[in-house]
């Protein structure tokens, strides 16, 4: 039995994960990080997560880290004075890090964390249950649970979400990455409204909607966030001619959400919508050759043949 947690419930509706934006020279540019999360929030996007993956993070500092997101948090303002969520993905390699991370979101009036495992540590259930348990009594604030086996090699079964959220009352969501929509329509039968549980691939954002979940962390929402919120709105509410018209259309974009070069793919779909720019931090190269044509070909047709019904 799962008792209803006292904490809010923030993690709902189309919230991107953000890209990072760089400069020429590899440095953030900070300017552009808060003309983007103003531009999702105006779209009518509810918040904003970052840095995770897409947003480059492992590549961050952490005091670039904090500075990123204070700039989200200045651009966390609608247009009609209202403020969105803005969310910290906390993820690092040492539970020391991640607590750290965690501890400077209340000072940053931050509205929740998004708790991703250890990186790179393929531990058994009890080490990552006592990281992301550190990391959930370093803050009050409510917390939303990542499970991307595919990303971290950790996949939380229903089970030990049970128990986590057993002892932690700030631990109000699940991201679930897996694609399975059944473990959508799990978590919503095993913890009612006590866990929300949040779609995490963009190619199965209609499938969790359409399953219950309550919000979708989205990637091509960085370039095309009012085709996104449009979406969400109308598989919310079953299926119609609109929403299969618009996702037959929007699906080979959110398939770029699915690939290993995800970050240069979608971070290519901005600079094609102006949205955002291309530039990348090493590891990371930017495409080349065929790869790069034929994804620009595929883009520019897309756009060139966005239906009616993406901006209704």
């Amino acid at each position: 039995m799962h008792t209803p947690s006292s904490l809010p419930q923030p993690f709902t509706g189309v919230i991107p994960a953000t890209v990072t934006p760089f400069n020429p020279d590899g440095s953030i540019d900070f300017i552009a990080a808060e003309r983007l999360a103003r531009a999702m929030l105006s779209a009518g996007c509810t918040g904003v997560v970052a840095p995770g993956s897409l947003g480059e993070g492992a590549t961050l500092s952490f005091d670039e880290r904090m500075e990123l997101l204070r700039a989200l948090r200045r651009g966390s303002t609608r247009d009609d004075g209202t403020r969105g969520n803005v969310f910290l993905t906390v993820s690092a390699l040492s539970t020391r890090d991640a607590v750290r991370q965690a501890e400077q979101a209340v000072a940053l009036q931050l509205d929740g964390l998004m708790v991703l495992p250890p990186y790179a540590h393929k531990g058994n259930w009890n080490e990552h249950r006592t990281h992301v348990a550190h990391v959930f009594r370093a803050t009050p604030l409510p917390c939303m649970l990542y499970n991307n086996p595919a990303a971290y090699g950790v996949d939380y079964s229903l089970e030990q979400i049970g128990e986590l959220a057993q002892a932690h009352a700030n631990l109000v969501a699940v991201k679930d990455s897996t694609g399975d929509a059944r473990r959508l329509t799990a978590i919503r039968a095993r913890f009612g409204q006590r866990i929300g549980a949040l779609v995490g691939l963009d190619d199965c954002a209609v499938e969790g909607a359409r399953m219950g979940a309550c919000g979708w962390i989205a990637g091509l929402a960085n370039a095309l966030p009012r085709e996104s919120v449009r979406l969400w709105n109308l598989a919310q509410h079953g299926p119609s001619a609109q929403c299969d018209e618009l996702y037959a259309w929007f699906l080979p974009l959110l398939r770029l959400d699915t690939t290993a070069n995800f970050v240069q793919l979608i971070k290519l779909v901005m600079q094609e919508t102006e949205t955002g720019g291309e530039t990348i931090r090493l590891p990371r190269l930017p495409l080349e050759g065929t790869e790069r044509a034929c994804t620009i070909a595929m883009i520019r047709k897309a756009l060139a043949s966005r239906p009616a019904s993406a901006l209704a």
